[in-house]
């Protein structure tokens, strides 16, 4: 398909910034340093760090090639990230060259984008598409989920291609919160919708004996809290047909690797609540930057009538309000209890660009008359058959 050194060739390679690209694992994996670097020093979201893309590519996407495009400057500086992956399709029959973010299924990875130094943003998404479209013969489909709906990336894409040749759709909706730093936890109780139930619960389990919560952040002590959070995470969803966000022996272990990897650059929160030496509920987050992102939970069915995990969820934001932070982001989903907690959201989208062969088309084509047809069959049902169905398929999907 597209290979490095065609990339570092052409009328392309004469602009600002000097555009290549990462093609192998093995190169992928000499990159933490400097791509750590330059995450730091961007506005980009927390799971386009190396630390999840790489274990994503070990773990989940044995069969996809990394196209990581990157963009130095004079110096030789990296000022931009772009953390693609090639996969071949055949839908029925028809081979289609689809490139997309790395990262982007089986592990709720929102956000993506571009990784670009602050300021330089658009700079960056624009070297990066004329890449794309001066490489277009070489690619049927251009597939980005989950970028922020703000992002430039999308404009510039829209601008890049013919208008056309990109579609873009709303994806998820992402509740959220600014923290004020110093604020004493009691009076941000008040602002929420949970306080009195949150008092009520906490103070019920104090009682207890052996009643505790503990943090675990440190790479050496995650065995332990990581094996607690999977046991808790499945029970919690074992009534509702399996976790839709963790599921397979190949997805834990992709979290056991980015979680020591996170847990290394001080990245990591994972709290445990125990009651008489039983962890009965668990809070998996991810520090970035001035932001504490919740990523998944789980809790013991038993103990769900004593709300351990709205009192988990509650010693989070204490410790977040501690900690200084100025953010709390509970990332896709509108679940009830979120917005008893925040009052804020943002929006993610996806984009698809058609590079302009009758292969890329005929691929959205065919995804665009499979969903029909789903949701004619969908719609036929009864509410209580559909969800019946969804359940079956999150079981058949944990086994295999």
């Amino acid at each position: 398909m597209i290979r490095e050194d065609e990339l570092s060739q052409g009328p392309w390679a004469a602009q600002r910034l000097e555009v290549g690209a990462v093609g192998s694992l093995s190169t992928l994996a000499g990159m933490r340093e400097e791509w750590a670097a330059l995450l730091d020093a961007s506005d980009a979201g927390p799971f386009n760090a190396w630390e999840w893309v790489y274990p994503w590519c070990r773990r989940i996407a044995t069969g996809r090639r990394p196209l990581v495009l990157t963009a130095r400057d004079a110096a030789g500086t990296l000022v931009g990230l772009m953390p693609l992956g090639v996969e071949y399709l055949g839908v029925t029959g028809v081979p289609v060259r689809r490139l997309s973010f790395l990262g982007e299924t089986h592990v709720g990875s929102d956000y993506l984008d571009v990784v670009a130094r602050r300021g330089r943003e658009r700079e960056v998404a624009e070297a990066f598409a004329r890449m794309l479209h001066a490489l277009r013969d070489e690619w049927d489909v251009l597939d980005l989920s989950d970028l922020r709906e703000d992002s430039p990336t999308v404009d510039v894409l829209r601008r890049t291609f013919a208008r056309q040749d990109v579609r873009v759709a709303p994806r998820y909706v992402c509740p959220y919160d600014t923290l004020t730093p110093g604020e004493p936890f009691d009076a941000f109780l008040k602002r929420t919708g949970r306080r009195d139930n949150f008092l009520r619960r906490r103070k019920w389990l104090e009682k207890q004996e052996g009643y505790r919560i503990e943090r675990t952040d440190a790479p050496g002590e995650l065995a332990a809290p990581l094996t607690d959070f999977f046991r808790l995470h499945s029970a919690r969803w074992a009534a509702d047909g399996g976790s839709q966000g963790i599921k397979g022996s190949g997805v834990e272990a992709f979290h056991r690797d980015a979680t020591q990897f996170l847990a290394e650059r001080g990245r990591l929160r994972l709290y445990t609540m125990k009651v008489g030496g039983k962890a009965v509920a668990s809070v998996y987050g991810i520090l970035h930057r001035d932001t504490f992102v919740y990523f998944q939970s789980g809790y013991d069915p038993a103990w769900r009538n004593r709300s351990v995990g709205l009192v988990l969820v509650g010693e989070t934001f204490r410790d977040a309000l501690d900690a200084g932070l100025t953010e709390y982001d509970f990332l896709r989903g509108t679940e009830t209890y979120k917005s008893d907690w925040v009052s804020k959201q943002r929006r993610t989208v996806s984009v698809r660009v058609h590079a302009g062969t009758w292969e890329g088309r005929w691929f959205s084509q065919s995804e665009s008359l499979a969903r029909t047809l789903r949701d004619a069959a969908k719609a036929a049902m009864p509410d209580t058959l559909v969800e019946k169905v969804r359940r079956f398929r999150r079981r058949r999907a944990a086994v295999h």
